[in-house]
């Protein structure tokens, strides 16, 4: 399938955001591990999270994931730490995204766990039983859903855990979410020292809990705000908290910087955001997205389409996500016109290089991201092409129905 997207003149409308990906994964495996019968209120019905209430509904012998990757850390410890044998599986990719350190730690930690085909990659076999916990050492710069994981097993441990992050700490803001997540159902779980969280052997607790609006999904708001420039528009995002502690609400300040200004107003703990646009004043843009990832793709099509030169780190982790999304913003881009480039396999940066662009159908890698990131450019280009928009499902199923609603023009046809 192929949608050919026409932007509106102008912006004017009221978003009620998908809820919290990261939140709502969070929350199922923690009220798993609690007992609970209570499934979290506002429960994001996006495909990551649909395969993870499928697997702790049914538990089948055989748990696929799809192309989950949050689903295949989390559900891979917790599978090891609670009874049951089970296989766990998902998509080609998946099977070529790396899992061996998350794997080694929780074998120190006693988990009886195979490689049925290809070591350090799944589908995995895991034997779940109870573990002793204690100290444990992993390296700080890898994938913070891998730390998320350990730490999420750490109360139902029979000693808890003591876990030392090693180097560079990396997403930081992701780890301090899961804390804050599990601490909401009653565990005892901080840093103790810069790099040592503590999680007491203290079980979690059954309670009703509320999902938050998703700061990540606003971030393609902001950048619709950024490139329309059109100062009568207003886009109001519903659902957010002011004070979030998901890393992603950083685009706010981000987006201050590229043109976009936020102004807020609270109900009940929950937040509307009015997006307003300004004119973008910023020569020159650095950023470390260590702490922020997801938004990486973002902010590099729209500096691209503002003519804001940039130089991002902090962007290893974009090279083992859905897709190598270095690689894949490199070759989409060009398409447009243009030319960026990287170094170290975690920095990219532009100088203003352009080419001839072919305006070819925009390549979307079965990578959410990439087409929700490149959807705006509608707004500097007459239209714009996407492959296979569909994969939106996996973090916000209602994308294309929205951006309909503020007017845009969606055709679809076939590839």
């Amino acid at each position: 399938m192929k949608y050919t997207i026409k932007a509106p003149s102008q912006l004017n409308a009221s978003i009620n955001l998908p809820a919290s990906k990261s939140i709502s994964n969070r929350a199922l495996v923690i009220s798993a591990m609690a007992g609970s019968h209570i499934q979290p209120d506002n429960l994001s019905d996006c495909d990551d999270t649909e395969v993870i209430v499928a697997a702790l509904q049914n538990m089948p012998e055989v748990i696929n994931i799809k192309a989950a990757g949050t689903a295949m850390r989390f559900m891979t410890a917790y599978l090891s730490a609670t009874p049951g044998e089970h296989t766990i599986t998902g998509t080609e990719r998946m099977q070529n995204r790396p899992i061996g350190i998350l794997v080694d730690a929780l074998r120190y930690l006693g988990a009886d766990i195979t490689y049925e085909k290809k070591e350090g990659y799944p589908p995995l076999h895991i034997r779940g039983k109870a573990l002793e916990g204690g100290h444990l050492e992993v390296v700080g710069n890898i994938s913070s859903q891998y730390i998320s994981a350990l730490l999420m097993i750490g109360p139902i441990l029979k000693n808890g855990l003591e876990l030392k992050l090693t180097g560079e700490i990396a997403s930081r803001p992701y780890i301090d979410l899961t804390l804050w997540t599990m601490k909401e159902y009653g565990a005892d779980a901080d840093w103790t020292d810069m790099d040592t969280i503590t999680v007491k052997p203290q079980p979690y607790k059954e309670t009703s809990y509320m999902i938050e609006n998703d700061w990540s999904a606003s971030s393609y708001w902001y950048e619709m705000m950024a490139l329309n420039g059109n100062i009568d528009s207003r886009i109001q995002l519903e659902g957010l908290m002011d004070c979030s502690k998901q890393g992603d609400s950083v685009v706010k300040y981000i987006f201050s910087l590229l043109g976009v200004k936020s102004e807020f107003e609270n109900h009940d703990h929950l937040t509307d955001v009015m997006l307003k646009a300004n004119r973008c004043l910023l020569p020159k843009f650095k950023y470390d997205f260590s702490g922020s990832p997801d938004l990486a793709q973002t902010i590099v099509v729209a500096c691209c389409a503002l003519g804001v030169k940039f130089r991002f780190t902090g962007l290893a982790s974009l090279k083992i996500k859905e897709t190598d999304r270095i690689e894949a913003l490199k070759t989409e881009l060009k398409k447009v016109g243009y030319v960026i480039h990287d170094e170290n396999d975690n920095t990219l940066y532009w100088d203003g290089e352009t080419c001839d662009p072919s305006f070819a159908p925009i390549d979307t890698y079965e990578d959410h991201r990439m087409a929700m990131a490149f959807a705006p450019l509608a707004f500097k280009f007459p239209q714009i092409e996407i492959n296979n928009p569909e994969v939106v499902s996996k973090s916000y199923p209602h994308y294309w129905e929205d951006l309909k609603k503020v007017g845009f023009e969606i055709i679809e046809s076939e590839e």
